[in-house]
């Protein structure tokens, strides 16, 4: 039996959209042109529910997207899919540059500082106007640091791990910013 493969959650369905049954979809994903060369997705309930679907017509507009899919024709049916999650298989993901991370590449990474204390595991990611937040939840609790070169000294995926500078050096660093 093969393994099954990994998804990526790329967009949510906020609400049906027109009279044909089309959804407006919000867009997780930063990757350009994501949605316009999409033809089949994985539909996820918020209770685990999966349906496969094909996409018969994308467009942007305002900021999220108005996808056609082949399982709703009416906007009754349309309703049904609120709140579900837009997934693709993770291999098709095109490559970042190096240095630049999918959140699926980070979650679950084993999170240390530069002299080898585990601080916990990265558990999620707060998009925040400035930058985003990681959360790390250890034995001591939960840890937010800045998803910034200055709080993170190393990322290495294939050893799921992450390296980060000690509290006092970053806020150190972040005083001397500030303050010139």
């Amino acid at each position: 039996m093969a393994d099954p493969v990994e998804l990526v959650a790329i967009g949510v369905i906020e609400k049906s959209f027109g009279v044909c049954g089309e959804l407006r979809v919000r867009s997780l994903s930063d990757v350009p042109g994501r949605f316009e060369g999409l033809t089949r997705v994985t539909l996820e309930a918020p209770s685990g529910t999966v349906k496969e679907a094909t996409i018969r017509s994308v467009r942007a507009m305002n900021g999220s997207y108005v996808l056609g899919m082949d399982v709703c024709s009416t906007p009754e049916e349309a309703a049904l899919f609120r709140g579900w999650a837009l997934k693709i298989p993770q291999g098709s993901a095109p490559p970042l540059p190096q240095g630049q991370y999918y959140e699926y590449e980070l979650i679950g990474l084993a999170v240390q500082d530069e002299t080898g204390r585990l601080v916990g595991t990265l558990e999620d990611i707060l998009k925040t106007p400035g930058h985003h937040v990681f959360v790390v939840r250890g034995e001591d609790g939960e840890v937010l640091i800045p998803a910034a070169k200055v709080a993170v000294a190393a990322v290495d995926v294939p050893n799921k791990t992450m390296t980060i500078r000690r509290t006092d050096e970053v806020a150190a660093k972040e005083t001397v910013r500030a303050t010139l």
